[in-house]
């Protein structure tokens, strides 16, 4: 039987996206099979990096993915927008998922400031991921077995 599969999407899968494809595959990768992709993406920010390190997560093997390598291809059970703009730009582009969520994050990358500042935000903001990752899997059922549309809660 195959897992679910859970789709993160933001603009440059740089950030956000790509910490909450890390901690599902955390607290849940044996639940379900998960990506991340962006609508314009950048490449993966040092600071992410460094911030997930710091909570023992490595992120040798993660890369900054467009959305395009998945159209067509992936047949997505849950999408999650971490961000609105991603959520504005394409919110119907998985229109056979079971269900779709948002989840904006404030964008870690737009911070100004010093190294300081800019590495607080991204620590705020991954820390706010794991949050909603722990308390989604604490409510989410471990199959999507329920009818295609049907939302609640924070769903979008």
């Amino acid at each position: 039987m195959s897992k679910p599969v859970v789709l993160f999407l933001c603009t440059g899968n740089s950030a956000r996206s790509q910490m909450a494809e890390a901690f599902l595959r955390k607290h849940g990768g044996d639940r379900f099979e998960v990506h991340s992709a962006g609508l314009n993406p950048t490449g993966i920010n040092p600071l992410t990096i460094q911030v997930m390190n710091e909570v023992g997560i490595d992120m040798d093997e993660h890369r900054s993915k467009s959305v395009s390598e998945y159209l067509g291809k992936l047949a997505a059970n849950y999408v999650i927008f971490v961000c609105e703009q991603a959520e504005k730009s394409c919110p119907r582009l998985w229109p056979f998922a079971l269900r779709s969520f948002c989840w904006p994050f404030d964008d870690p990358a737009a911070c100004e400031g010093g190294e300081e500042t800019r590495l607080q935000k991204f620590r705020d903001v991954r820390d706010q991921i794991e949050h909603q990752i722990k308390e989604w899997l604490a409510t989410e059922p471990d199959s999507v077995g329920t009818a295609a549309g049907e939302e609640s809660g924070t769903e979008s």
